[in-house]
């Protein structure tokens, strides 16, 4: 600390001794009482600081240094302004003021942090003097109080918050003095009381509660106030109406560390309205009891704890009680009463009652339990229906329950319903209309029938399934003979949902009310599609054998005349002499041995005309005829061909072998008028048990498998199955006969062979012939390729999707003999459902595409639903590629056309299996 400024300058003269002594004693006093104040400030816990009269530190203390962040830094001899260098203007003036004498001080102020944070400082600044009176500097005592500002501002919000409560809610908020003294009361409590707050405040209880209230009010509040208990009363106020309101007041005591009473907080909630529905409760109860008397159902009344409050006789009777005193002696013991009635299931004994369930906030209707008296093990079926009671505020205050007993009307239900499960299991399709012909029941013979659910049928008329197939007179001889209340039998075609056609053989019986009113038709059908196929197969074969018998005897004749014709040109062309006369024999020479070729094949086809059978080499008779197509067709068809050297050889006529691929080569010319591309291929394959199952005509073994196939104008589906029949033909009448391929049909059947033809409009058409290989192939090569060559699996889960059970059974054995585990399915739902329930173990599906109830399309699509990622093998029957067009769209990537072989089924899994 800085000596007191020297005195002003005098002349020298002598030493004043006495004078040396007592500044010298004075200077001591001084650094001893600047050393104690050193010493004051740095224990002590207050924030003190010492400055000379230029502002340089003398003295900081400890929490001085603490409460401005300045750390062990050295800052005595150092400027404050030099510490500070932010410091406000206005703080230097103040500064100046208390050097000049003054003494300043403030209750609270934000002062800037060394650290650049601000603190909230309550100050006082009083300068010091020195031994001779003078002015050394200022002491700044401070205090650092940010954290009590915080804990305020956090006080007035909380108090801007409850205060915004009690204004928004409906409740009467009131605060008041541990005695009693209102503090607060908010705008809906003042609306109650209709006062002014200052009127409240200088209110007493007998001016605002009714006098009958009183005396009990008083004392309970007074009770309160000593126990420092919650407040809870019943009374009534004198509303801003001048009318007696009651209200529901409750208070709580807020009380500081020492447990003393604060101040209450309370609501007041006006219950008039409750009060009003429990008096109206109370008087209608008493209408109640008459009603419940003259009630024939059950009905049993309780309050929020589940006793009884209300119940009638029909409810003793119900629960098989001689009288209602009986009933009301056990109900007086809740758990006794339910301990009377077991359910005959697995229902615990409290989930059996109703009680509980509504008292739980639970409400339902016809809610059925099998009961049974301990006591005398009667049982019944009871039916019950329960909600809770609740009042205005959503509180449930008790229970309804209304009880019937159904066992009657139980009985005669499981006799019904044993009558609708036969009904249900009818092989025969079951429909049950009204008057008009709507649909209001069908058994599930019609969904597996018509494809469509019984969810799509109710409400519809049978129109849904109308074919288009019969005229007007045929339905208006249908309904004329129902609506006048006869039978009527007859055979029908009807349209399935996929929009195939089918048979039905239909009686219709009319159902007539008590009043002899037509109510109801029952519909029994029987689907006689596969007998009418059958029937028109035999037709067919009948026809097809008159034919042939037909074909044979013209044949015969037609040789009988087309012989000496030719024997005669001959003779005729080694006599003329005319070239004009030799030009016409040689057209009748063309034409008659034109005629020679059709009865040849007429006779093949009449006759199954056996040629001589040798063993043959299928690749030699396909190398003719590819030379005749390069040199004959035009030159606008692009031949393609692949002949392996390896070929297996067959048993069989060279010459029908020829026919048979002439005739293939021929149609697919003709159905290329402006080019294409023609493609010849021969394959050594193996028929197995797979491929046999799917084609009733194959027989498994070892075949050469022979394909002809083009880029053609393809065959229309309404055709397809007509095209091997005799004499059917697309083409003109001078351009075919119509026999070409009913010959080749006959000459494979000859061989033992099989052939199937795939085609789509606009897309192309390929043939495919299998004849059947020799008994000397080698052992080698008869060992099935499938045990030795294909692919295996890793224990991978397929699901097969098919509703065919034989291509089922087979499919999934093979599956199963090379290492994969199988599920099936009979048809789209079900796979779907089988999905859903395996789908973390199903690595791949196989699914036909053509099946009942849910078609493959629709099962990819359900797939897809549940799995986004599944992989899918589909598979379809011998109606062209418009299935594998189809599926390609849903993200198939792999397409069997049955029948195809074990083989091509596990290439066809790996591969997908494989597919990252």
């Amino acid at each position: 600390m800085n000596t007191p400024a020297d005195p002003p300058h005098q002349s020298p003269a002598a030493p004043n001794k006495q004078g040396i002594v007592e500044r010298k004693r004075l200077d001591d006093l001084l650094r001893e009482r600047e050393e104690q104040l050193r010493l004051y400030a740095e224990h002590s816990p207050a924030s003190i600081a010492m400055f000379d009269r230029g502002m340089k530190y003398l003295v900081a203390s400890r929490r001085w240094r603490e409460t401005y962040r300045l750390g062990d830094q050295s800052i005595i001899g150092r400027s404050h302004y030099e510490v500070f260098p932010e410091i406000p203007q206005q703080w230097r003036d103040i500064h100046q003021r208390c050097l000049a004498g003054a003494v300043e001080k403030c209750d609270g102020e934000p002062f800037p942090r060394q650290d650049g944070g601000t603190n909230w400082i309550r100050w006082e600044i009083q300068p010091w003097h020195q031994a001779d009176g003078s002015i050394g500097g200022i002491i700044i005592f401070s205090e650092d109080i940010t954290e009590r500002k915080r804990l305020e501002e956090q006080l007035r919000q909380n108090e801007e918050i409850y205060h915004a409560i009690g204004e928004s809610i409906d409740y009467g908020v009131w605060i008041s003095e541990p005695e009693g003294r209102s503090i607060y009361a908010s705008e809906s409590f003042l609306k109650m009381v209709g006062m002014t707050q200052e009127q409240w405040h200088n209110s007493r209880l007998e001016d605002v509660i009714h006098p009958d209230d009183l005396e009990r009010t008083d004392a309970v509040w007074k009770e309160c106030v000593r126990t420092g208990a919650k407040w809870e009363s019943e009374h009534r106020y004198r509303g801003a109406d001048g009318q007696w309101h009651w209200v529901l007041c409750r208070g709580v005591p807020i009380k500081d560390e020492q447990g003393q009473i604060l101040h209450w907080v309370g609501i007041n909630l006006d219950i008039t309205e409750d009060k009003r529905i429990e008096q109206s409760m109370q008087e209608s109860r008493e209408k109640l009891k008459t009603a419940l008397a003259s009630m024939t159902d059950a009905l049993f009344i309780s309050d929020a704890e589940g006793r009884f409050l209300e119940f009638n006789d029909a409810f003793a009777t119900f629960h098989r009680f001689k009288s209602k005193d009986e009933c009301a002696k056990r109900l007086s013991d809740y758990p006794d009463i339910i301990d009377v009635f077991m359910p005959n299931g697995e229902l615990a004994p409290l989930d059996m009652w109703a009680v509980p369930r509504a008292l739980r906030g639970e409400t339902a209707t016809n809610v059925e339990y099998t009961l049974r008296r301990k006591d005398t093990g009667e049982t019944w079926v009871g039916s019950y229906s329960f909600s809770p009671i609740r009042n205005n505020n959503g509180v449930i205050t008790g229970s309804v329950v209304v009880a019937r007993d159904i066992t009657a009307f139980k009985q005669a239900e499981a006799h019904m319903r044993l009558q609708s499960g036969a009904l249900e299991a009818a092989a025969n399709t079951i429909v049950i209309t009204d008057n008009k012909g709507v649909i209001q029941w069908a058994n599930a013979a019609f969904t597996t029938c018509t494809g469509y659910s019984i969810e799509e049928a109710i409400g519809k008329t049978l129109a849904l399934l109308k074919s288009g197939k019969h005229d007007e007179k045929f339905y208006r001889n249908l309904w004329e003979t129902v609506l006048a209340g006869k039978v009527w039998h007859g055979e029908i075609i009807n349209r399935r949902k996929d929009g195939t056609l089918y048979h039905e053989d239909m009686t219709i019986t009319p159902i007539r009310n008590p009043a002899g009113e037509i109510e109801h038709f029952i519909a029994v059908k029987q689907d006689i599609t596969e007998r009418k196929k059958i029937e028109a197969q035999f037709l067919r074969a009948q026809r097809m054998e008159s034919i042939g018998t037909l074909a044979g005897g013209i044949a015969h004749d037609l040789n009988n005349i087309l012989s000496p014709i030719l024997m005669s040109i001959d003779l005729l062309k080694s006599t003329a002499n005319d070239p004009q006369a030799m030009h016409i024999l040689d057209t009748i020479e063309v034409s008659a041995k034109r005629g020679t070729d059709i009865v040849r094949q007429v006779l093949l086809f009449a006759r199954g005309m056996e040629g001589q059978k040798i063993e043959v080499q299928p690749r030699h008779i396909v190398r003719d005829i590819v030379s005749i197509i390069q040199n004959t067709f035009p030159k606008n068809i692009q031949l393609e061909f692949l002949i392996p050297k390896d070929t297996w050889t067959i048993l069989g006529d060279p010459t029908q072998v020829h026919q048979i691929l002439l005739n293939l080569c021929l149609n697919a010319r003709d159905a290329m008028p402006n080019g294409g591309s023609l493609s010849l291929s021969v394959e050594n394959c193996v028929l197995d048990d797979q491929y046999a199952t799917m084609n009733i005509h194959a027989k498994p073994g070892l075949y050469v498998q022979i394909s002809v196939t083009d880029s053609g104008t393809g065959i229309p589906p309404e055709i397809l199955d007509r095209i091997f029949e005799p004499f059917f033909t697309t083409k003109e009448l001078s351009k075919g006969t119509g026999l070409g391929l009913s010959t080749t049909m006959g000459i494979v059947k000859s061989h033992g062979g099989i052939i199937n033809v795939y085609s789509e409009p606009g897309k192309g058409t390929t043939f495919k012939v299998y004849l059947p290989a020799m008994d000397s192939v080698s052992e080698t090569s008869k060992l099935p390729f499938l045990e030795i060559s294909q692919p295996r699996g890793n224990g991978e889960t397929v699901l097969v999707v098919d509703d065919e059970a034989s291509i089922l059974t087979v499919t999934g054995q093979t599956l199963q003999a090379f290492d994969y585990r199988v599920l099936t399915a009979t048809n789209g739902a079900d796979a779907v459902a089988i999905y859903a329930q395996h789908r973390n173990e199903i690595a791949v599906v196989l699914t036909d595409m053509a099946m009942p109830l849910m078609d493959g399309a629709s099962t990819i699509q359900a797939l897809r639903q549940i799995d986004p990622k599944v992989r899918i093998i589909a598979a379809s029957g011998l109606q062209g590629n418009s299935d594998s067009i189809k599926v390609s769209g849903l993200g198939v990537k792999r397409f069997l056309t049955k029948p195809y072989t074990a083989g091509v089924l596990l290439r066809a899994v790996r591969a997908t299996l494989d597919e990252a």
